[in-house]
C-alpha cells in the first residue's frame, strides 16, 4: 500500500532519530556527526536538515523521544480539577483510601510508584539490576513495613518514621487524590522529590553514552547566550513549581518556599552534573538526606519586587472568549479547562521567571493559567518541553496532580492559545488577560503583564 506524505514523513523522522539516537548514545553531542546519522538512516543529509534544522534540535528531539514523560501515553485521565482538592489542603484531605490506585497505576500490593524507601535503608539493598537508575529502589523496609518485594505505598516512609496508620514518630505518607502520596511534611516533601528526581541518574555501570541520554544531559549542548538565558529562566520556573507544591503540603501560613525550592534544584542538578563528569563520586542518598534537611534551614524567603507598584493597571475590555481545543495542563497531566474564571498569562522563553508574579497575586477562585510559547520551537520551545516535563513528571509522581490545583501550567508550542488572546509568540513575550464568564475583561502585556492583570477587578 502506498504511504501518504504525512506518513513517508513520519517514517523518515523515525529513521532520523532512530540513526541520532545511536550516534549521540556512541559519540556525544560534539562529536556526533550529521553525515553519520543520514548515512545509517540511508537517507541524505537534506533530508535530515528537512525534518531538524540543526544538530542541536536533532539532539533535543532525541532527547524528548527517549524520555517517557514527554509522551501522550503518560497523561491522566481526565478530571475535574476541583476533584482533587484545594492546595491549601492538608496533606489528607482528599480523603481517598491509599490503597485504591488508578488504572494504570501500582495496585497496594506493589512497590511505591516513586520508588521511594524509608531513609535508613542502606544503599547496597539496591543492586545495580533493580531497575532504578540511581540505585534509589525500595530498598529493605523498616521494622513493621512490609518487604520490598510487596510493599504498599501507603506502608513506606521517610525520615526512619513508621508506615502510616502505625504509631506515631517521624513523617509519614498520607493518600491523597487515587492512590498518589503526598508527604506529611515540609521536611518529607523534600526528601520525596529528590529520590524521585535522582531516580534517572546512570548507575557507575552503566555505558556513559546511554546514561546521558537517560539523564537528559544537556553538558555542551547549550553553549549560546540565548541558550543560557532560557535555560536559567527555566530553572527559576522549575523551582517555582516545586515550591507551589511544598507551601501546599505545609501550614497555609508558612509563607513562601521558592528559596527552599532553590537551594534543592541547585543541589539535584550539580549531582546530575557530577554524576556525568565524576561518575561514582558522591552518595545519591545523602543528596536526599541533604535535601531534607534542607527544609530546616531559617530562609528569609520574601516576595516583594521592587517594580509592581509600579506596573500600569490592566486595560478593561469586552471580548468574546474562544479558547483552542484540547490542551494538556503539564501539572495534573489532564486537559486544562480553559473556559473556567481566571487568569491567562503568556510567556516566553526570556520571561519565565514572571510566572511568580500572576501566583502570588492570584485571588480566592482564580485560575491562573500560565501558557509557555516559543518563536523557535525546533531548538528553544524543545529545550522548554524537555525540562518541564521533567520536573512536572517528578512532582506528579511525589504529590499527585493536586500539585497546586489553581495553579494550570501549558506547553504552547503551536501559539495557539497566544493567538487566542492575540499575541505573537517572541522570546520576551509577556502578556495575560484576565477571563470571567466567558469573556476576555481586561488585558496588560509587557513587564508584569501577570500582576496586572490577576490584580484587575471585574467589571460586570
Amino acid at each position: 500500500m502506498r504511504l501518504t506524505r504525512a506518513q513517508q514523513q513520519e517514517r523518515t523522522r523515525k529513521a532520523v532519530l532512530a540513526a541520532a539516537k545511536w550516534e549521540f548514545s556512541h559519540f556525544g553531542f560534539a562529536d556526533a556527526k550529521v553525515d553519520r546519522i543520514a548515512e545509517r538512516a540511508e537517507l541524505t543529509r537534506g533530508a535530515v536538515y528537512s525534518n531538524f534544522p540543526s544538530k542541536r534540535s536533532l539532539y533535543l528531539a532525541v532527547l524528548l523521544d527517549h524520555d517517557p514523560h514527554s509522551h501522550p501515553g503518560h497523561a491522566l485521565p481526565a478530571s475535574d480539577d476541583a476533584a482533587v482538592g484545594s492546595s491549601s489542603a492538608g496533606p489528607s484531605s482528599a480523603g481517598t483510601s491509599p490503597g485504591s490506585a488508578p488504572p494504570g497505576e501500582p495496585s497496594p500490593g506493589s512497590a511505591s510508584p516513586a520508588g521511594l524507601s524509608p531513609a535508613g535503608a542502606s544503599p547496597a539493598g539496591a543492586s545495580s539490576g533493580s531497575g532504578s537508575p540511581a540505585g534509589l529502589s525500595s530498598g529493605s523496609a523498616s521494622s513493621g513495613s512490609a518487604s520490598s518485594g510487596s510493599a504498599s505505598p501507603a506502608a513506606l516512609s521517610l525520615g526512619g518514621g513508621s508506615p502510616a496508620g502505625g504509631s506515631s514518630g517521624g513523617s509519614s505518607f498520607d493518600g491523597v487524590d487515587s492512590g498518589r502520596l503526598v508527604p506529611a511534611g515540609l521536611a518529607s516533601a523534600a526528601e520525596a522529590f529528590a529520590r524521585v528526581w535522582l531516580e534517572r541518574l546512570p548507575l557507575t555501570a552503566d555505558d556513559a553514552g546511554v546514561g546521558r541520554l537517560a539523564a537528559r544531559s544537556l553538558t555542551g549542548v547549550i553553549d549560546d547566550e540565548r541558550g543560557r538565558s532560557t535555560l536559567a529562566q527555566l530553572t527559576r520556573l522549575e523551582a517555582l513549581l516545586l515550591a507551589v507544591a511544598l507551601e501546599s503540603c505545609h501550614a497555609p501560613d508558612a509563607g513562601r518556599r521558592v528559596r527552599l525550592a532553590e537551594l534543592i534544584i541547585t543541589l539535584l542538578h550539580g549531582t546530575a552534573h557530577l554524576a556525568e563528569t565524576a561518575p561514582g563520586f558522591g552518595d545519591p542518598f545523602d543528596v536526599v538526606r541533604a535535601c531534607r534537611h534542607l527544609a530546616g534551614l531559617p530562609l528569609a524567603d520574601e516576595w516583594a519586587p521592587p517594580h509592581l507598584p509600579y506596573v500600569a493597571p490592566a486595560r478593561p475590555v469586552r471580548e468574546p472568549w474562544d479558547p483552542p481545543g484540547e490542551l494538556t495542563d503539564q501539572l495534573s497531566g489532564r486537559p486544562a479547562d480553559l473556559r473556567r474564571d481566571g487568569v491567562l498569562v503568556t510567556l516566553g522563553p526570556d520571561r519565565l521567571g514572571a510566572a511568580e508574579e500572576a501566583v502570588r497575586a492570584a485571588q480566592p477562585g482564580d485560575a491562573v493559567t500560565v501558557a509557555l510559547v516559543t518563536d523557535d520551537p525546533a531548538e528553544t520551545g524543545a529545550l522548554v518541553r524537555l525540562r518541564v516535563t521533567d520536573v512536572t513528571a517528578c512532582l506528579r509522581r511525589v504529590f499527585g496532580p493536586a500539585v497546586r490545583p489553581a495553579l494550570r501550567l501549558i506547553l504552547d508550542e503551536q501559539g495557539a492559545l497566544a493567538a487566542a488572546i492575540g499575541v505573537t509568540p517572541a522570546g520576551s513575550s509577556e502578556s495575560a488577560v484576565r477571563i470571567h464568564a466567558g469573556e476576555i475583561v481586561a488585558r496588560a502585556d509587557g513587564r508584569g503583564a501577570g500582576h496586572a492583570a490577576t490584580t484587575s477587578e471585574v467589571t460586570r
